[in-house]
């Protein structure tokens, strides 16, 4: 099989690529433009490990006639489809950014799937596009009335996409709605890096509200398992939706408690009012995901956030700038 990991250099993607490669699952190719959105060196060192045995292509996701040459040459059985602009604050500031990037390059991916015969498409869609959902936990039948970012918006319309596709061109897709994914190799912009290299140096923290917003965090690991499950998801409507998340509903006082606890130091608080576009709680129903994908998140946030400080020191020792 000739898999496409887009995104393969970044936090999730990478993890991915390894899986792949230790499991013999076929020929893997991936696609990243390696931007300067954080330090570009760390993306470089996720792909240490496994630069020779992978085909790399560099390039945007928006340049449809470099996709299409990708696709040309690698004759793709399957992409699973990682790589976007993220975060949901950023969104609301560059919107047009988020749009051309995740509408129009998932287009053109799904586009190139249809014009080689691709078949199989794994999408990384998220938690956001549930908006204010006051049902817990959040399950894949819910009625979605209304996003609450860009990011989300994009997220959605990739959904859609992917619908339109299955349905027109017969390419089997599926998308895994993700829930604060964590990690080693985790972008410096999200809230568990930024926590640690600043609670590290003895620097304030931004905490935004009372600390009573809570996430459904998810360990990098047990995501990769469910990217797995869709890739060999064979069954089921041709278009399927799925959670992946770790069950284990954490408020950001909590967050910071175990922060704390794993840095060995005390965080310094600068108290602020809360973010627009910002849910006040994410918490998946996996129960579908567990039934068809056999995915079973194992990693609490107790034991994650250390794994993700002893790789953050590990990089600073090298000389990463991990921010």
């Amino acid at each position: 099989m000739n898999i496409l990991v887009t995104g393969g250099a970044g936090f999730i993607g990478s993890h991915t690529v390894e899986r792949l490669l230790q499991s013999g699952a076929g020929n893997v190719s991936i696609l990243d433009c390696f931007n300067d959105y954080y330090n570009p060196a760390i993306k470089r060192a996720n792909v240490r490990g496994f630069a020779d045995r992978v085909t790399c292509y560099e390039g945007d996701l928006t340049d449809k006639a470099f996709i299409q040459q990708v696709f040309k040459k690698g004759r793709f059985d399957a992409v699973i489809h990682l790589a976007a602009r993220a975060g949901v604050r950023p969104s609301i500031e560059q919107p047009e950014l988020y749009i051309d990037t995740n509408i129009k390059g998932t287009f053109n991916l799904l586009e190139a799937s249809r014009q080689t015969g691709c078949k199989h498409f794994v999408f990384a869609s998220s938690s956001s596009v549930y908006g204010v959902n006051k049902k817990v936990p959040f399950a894949e039948e819910d009625p979605i009335l209304q996003t609450i970012s860009p990011y989300a918006m994009t997220k959605m319309a990739g959904e859609q996409m992917c619908s339109n596709y299955s349905h027109l061109y017969d390419i089997k897709t599926v998308s895994l709605r993700f829930f604060t994914v964590y990690g080693p190799r985790q972008r410096p912009d999200l809230a568990i890096s930024k926590f640690s290299r600043l609670i590290e140096d003895g620097k304030p923290i931004d905490k935004y509200g009372d600390g009573h917003t809570a996430r459904d965090y998810t360990f990098a690991s047990d995501i990769v398992d469910g990217i797995l499950g869709a890739l060999n998801y064979r069954s089921g409507p041709i278009c399927d939706i799925f959670n992946l998340g770790g069950s284990q509903t954490v408020t950001l006082n909590d967050l910071i408690a175990t922060i704390e606890d794993a840095v060995g130091k005390k965080a310094i608080i600068n108290q602020l009012s809360e973010q627009p576009g910002d849910v006040p709680l994410t918490s998946a129903d996996v129960s579908k995901a567990q039934s068809l994908l056999h995915f079973k998140p194992t990693t609490t946030i107790a034991q994650g956030v250390p794994k993700y400080v002893e790789w953050f020191r590990q990089m600073r020792a090298e000389g990463v700038a991990v921010c």
